[in-house]
C-alpha cells in the first residue's frame, strides 16, 4: 500500500540580477506558481508553499524558467523547505500562534 503524501513547506526568493527592472520579472514566477495548484502565500521576501515536496520542486523550476524567459539573463533562487520524516507540515504549526483572533 502506497504511504500518504507527506506536506512540505517551501520558500522561494527569485532574485534577478542586474536588472534594471526586476519586478517583471519576479512578477512572471509569482504568476506561475498561482497557476500552479499549490497553496502559496506571497510575501514581501518571498513566496511560501505549502504541498508535496517533488511537486514544490517542479513549481520552483517552472517559476525559474518563467524568470528567465520574462528577461532575466541571471537569478539567484533562495530556497528554504522545512519537511518531517513521518507528518506533514503546515504553515499554520508555525504561524497560527501569531493570529490576532487568538
Amino acid at each position: 500500500m502506497k504511504e500518504a503524501t507527506k506536506n512540505a513547506n517551501l520558500s522561494l526568493q527569485v532574485v534577478p540580477i542586474n536588472e534594471q527592472n526586476a519586478y517583471p520579472i519576479i512578477d512572471e514566477a509569482i504568476r506561475v506558481i498561482q497557476e500552479s495548484g499549490t497553496h502559496y502565500v506571497v510575501q514581501p521576501f518571498s513566496t511560501i508553499m505549502q504541498g508535496e515536496l517533488s511537486r514544490l520542486l517542479e513549481v520552483v523550476l517552472e517559476a525559474k524558467d518563467a524568470a528567465l524567459d520574462a528577461g532575466a539573463n541571471e537569478l539567484i533562487l533562495n530556497i528554504q523547505i522545512h519537511l518531517k520524516k513521518d507528518s506533514s507540515v503546515s504553515f499554520g504549526e508555525k504561524t497560527d500562534k501569531f493570529s490576532d483572533e487568538n
